[in-house]
Formats: C-alpha cells, structure tokens, sequence
C-alpha cells in the first residue's frame, strides 16, 4: 500500500485529483490526498491560503514542509502543475525555454524540480499547457456543463480535431483555457471543468495525452501495478 500527496496548483486541479484519480488510484492500492499549493499564511490568527502558483521557491517550500511532516517509507509526493504561466523562478526555466519540443520542455523542468528538492520520493508532474488540454481531449463533453451549445462545442472538436491536445499552443490568447473560452465565455474552470474531465474520462484522456498517461502510468506502479 502506498499514499500519495498530491499538491496542486489550484482548486480544480485538487478536485480533478480528488474526483477522477483517487478512486482510479484506489484500484492500485495508491491511496490518495491533495491540497493546492500555499500561497500565504497569517500568523494571528494562524491562517493558509493556498491556490495558484505564484512563485516555484514558495511551492518548494511547501513541498518540503509536507515532506519533513510525513516521512514514513509508504508515503509518495507528486505535483500538478500547469505549464502554462509556469513562474520564471523555476529550476533550469531558462533552459527548458529553449527546447522547442514541448515535451523535452516538460522533461527539463521536473527534472530540475527532482534534483533541486532532493527526495527520491517526490514523482514531479507539469501538466502541457495546462489542466483544459484534458477538456480538449474531447470537447464534445462540454455539452454536459453547457447546453444550447452545439454550434461553439463543434467548433472547438473542429479546432482539435486529430491534434495532440497537449500541444495546443500556450499563447496568452491561444492556450487551451482561451480557446475554450473564445467559444463559450460562460466557461467556467472551478465549476465545470472536474465535471467535464470526469465524462470524458480516464481511458480517454490517457490516449489523447501522452504526458498525463505516464504520469498515470508511473503512479499506477507505486504499488506494484495490479489493480
């Protein structure tokens, strides 16, 4: 048995991992908690906000925390982060900027973010571009968030089409988020994004994305593998 602390950079990407992988980890005896990235802390009263990263030295720092509080020999640390909007701070960002494969990008920065933390437990994960390149997997799912909208729903599956959704350009105004957006304005991340991911699904959303499906793959595998 394993348990795995899952740090996330926001609401939904704790949500996503608390609805869709925890009980697809479960199977493979990986048990699951997450909690989104500290951002800051009151100290009277003692306070956390946590959600979104600003910084990479303040999502270290948190990791290390969690790390230092739960040392026992079953225990697995992984990360969700977007690529996307990724802070400048990073381990090695300068170099993972120059690779123009995007994957060899992701492969530079949680490298890095390996070395640089130092515990052979911590498993790091950067989602390309970000947590909507797993809606674009199959945006015709929108239509359960978002109904009366065939027209802008069939112009983003027309958009993706046979592309490689983890590799929709991460632009200001053409990243996964800004194109679901441009479609339907109404989209919301918080409120329909879990739902969305859900419908489409685990098997589905290994196939159409490649770095998702290792990570999957490598957290299926803490245990053993045998679901």
């Amino acid at each position: 048995m394993i348990r795995l602390h899952i740090t996330a950079e926001g609401q939904t990407e704790q949500a996503f991992v608390r609805t869709v992988l925890e009980p697809h980890l479960a199977n493979f005896n990986v048990f699951v908690d997450a909690r989104c990235v500290l951002t800051s802390k009151d100290k009277r009263p003692v306070k956390e906000y946590r959600g979104g990263l600003l910084s990479y030295e303040k999502a270290k720092k948190d990791i290390q925390t969690w790390l230092k509080e739960d040392d026992h020999a079953e225990c697995r640390f992984t990360t969700m982060f977007d690529l996307y909007a990724l802070p400048d701070d990073f381990p090695d960002y300068a170099t993972s900027q120059q690779e123009a494969d995007k994957y060899k990008r992701v492969e530079v920065l949680e490298l890095a973010m390996k070395q640089d933390i130092n515990d052979p437990r911590l498993i790091p994960y950067i989602q390309l571009h970000e947590f909507e390149a797993l809606i674009l997997a199959d945006p015709q799912q929108l239509d359960w968030e978002y109904l009366d909208h065939d027209g802008p729903i069939d112009k983003l599956k027309n958009m993706v089409a046979d592309k490689n959704p983890e590799l929709i350009n991460d632009g200001p105004t053409t990243a996964p988020s800004k194109r679901i957006i441009a479609e339907i304005q109404e989209y919301s991340k918080v409120m329909a994004g879990v739902v969305v991911a859900a419908k489409i699904g685990i098997p589905t959303l290994r196939q159409k994305c490649r770095h998702f499906n290792d990570w999957l793959t490598s957290l299926e595998n803490l245990a053993g593998g045998h679901s």
